[in-house]
């Protein structure tokens, strides 16, 4: 029945008609020559002989090069550590859609993997070093977002209560840091950490790019979550804070067990926003020398054996962000659809509970 009315609306109004027409006919116009190109006329095996005879996509190049799409640089004999990194990660970003695991020991979990993950693409375990140069593909794609993510929330939750506070001074300072970091371009600020960081550390000590790129997307994440952040603390009302006061919380407790809780639940999609977005964004280490998935996939058109086919691998490295976004997209959905279930139930407990201490008030009262 749903699904009968949004096909219904889109033929309910002449304008909604025109638009549905106009939709058919680009449609029309572009799946044929699409379809030939990447099924009916390309070339699903053989080597580049068989891509060069072939009116369409050559597909044996991305069965070559995925490994080199995935992992880059990093050397070929030991990729099964970037693969067991990757899994790592992806397992802890699973067990964080589960709210069941949504307590301190997920917490405690994200330090853990992370700097298990640094050590096995670094070399620990008694492994042969690996320089952070030659990490790249995917892992580090994952890597850098994951860093900027998790760095970013805690210091952007402060730098949005120091922006409200009560105190000129900490609301000065949180607010020309945050409209700074918004304000410039995520690729300057990666600029000036790459430039600017080696002279601000002791002389002999050089912060190799992978750190400056963590440092880079931290502060620019921490920045954008707080101001998502202070838009929550406006949703809530100010009388959650009044009624905490008045039954004697202090303002960190207050925060911490009545406002955070209500502030967060409605900036949900606005984070998973801010999630996808610094994904994508990670393609931007190229300008600092770092190879990220984009990057990989980008160094492998230059294979002399294979050139003219880089449209599929950037076909395949669209497919991978597509993968990852969309999943992000339709679980921030499911979740916000949840916590209003949950806030709805918790509402109509609340109110059950007024009217039976209620009844039971008027009970004792007719009984005196």
């Amino acid at each position: 029945m749903r699904s009968f009315l949004r096909l219904r609306a889109l033929v309910n109004s002449p304008v909604n008609i025109g638009i549905t027409l106009a939709c058919l006919a680009l449609l029309a116009w572009m799946v044929p020559p699409l379809l030939h190109w990447a099924v009916l006329d390309a070339a699903w095996s053989g080597g580049p002989e068989a891509c060069r005879a072939a009116a369409g996509a050559c597909w044996p190049y991305v069965g070559q090069k995925y490994g080199f799409f995935l992992f880059g640089f990093y050397p070929s004999e030991a990729r099964w550590r970037p693969l067991l990194a990757l899994l790592l990660m992806l397992a802890l970003l699973a067990g964080n859609l589960v709210p069941r695991f949504w307590n301190r020991r997920l917490l405690i979990a994200w330090p853990i993997i992370l700097a298990l993950v640094v050590w096995i693409l670094g070399g620990g375990l008694g492994l042969p070093p690996v320089p952070t140069e030659s990490w790249s593909g995917l892992p580090l794609t994952l890597l850098i977002a994951s860093f900027a993510l998790v760095l970013g929330f805690p210091l952007g939750v402060l730098l949005a209560l120091g922006r409200t506070s009560k105190l000129p001074f900490f609301r000065m300072v949180c607010t020309v840091f945050i409209e700074l970091q918004r304000g410039l371009p995520l690729v300057a600020v990666l600029f000036m950490a790459s430039v600017m960081m080696p002279l601000l550390v002791p002389a002999g000590v050089t912060p190799g790019k992978l750190l400056r790129a963590y440092l880079a997307f931290t502060l620019v994440a921490a920045a954008f979550i707080a101001e998502i952040i202070r838009g929550g603390l406006q949703a809530v009302a100010p009388g959650q804070a009044e009624a905490a006061t008045a039954l004697g919380l202090g303002y960190w407790r207050t925060m911490q067990r009545i406002v955070l809780p209500q502030c967060l639940r409605v900036s949900v999609p606005s984070l998973v926003g801010v999630a996808i977005s610094f994904f994508k964004d990670t393609s931007l280490v190229t300008v600092i020398g770092l190879t990220d998935l984009l990057g990989a996939v980008g160094a492998a058109s230059r294979d002399p054996v294979w050139l003219g086919h880089d449209v599929e691998g950037y076909v395949f490295a669209a497919l991978v962000y597509f993968t990852f976004c969309f999943s992000a997209s339709r679980y921030a959905a499911w979740l916000e659809r949840r916590l209003q279930d949950g806030a709805r139930i918790a509402r109509a407990a609340a109110v059950e509970q007024a009217y039976a201490s209620r009844l039971a008030i008027r009970s004792e009262a007719s009984t005196a």
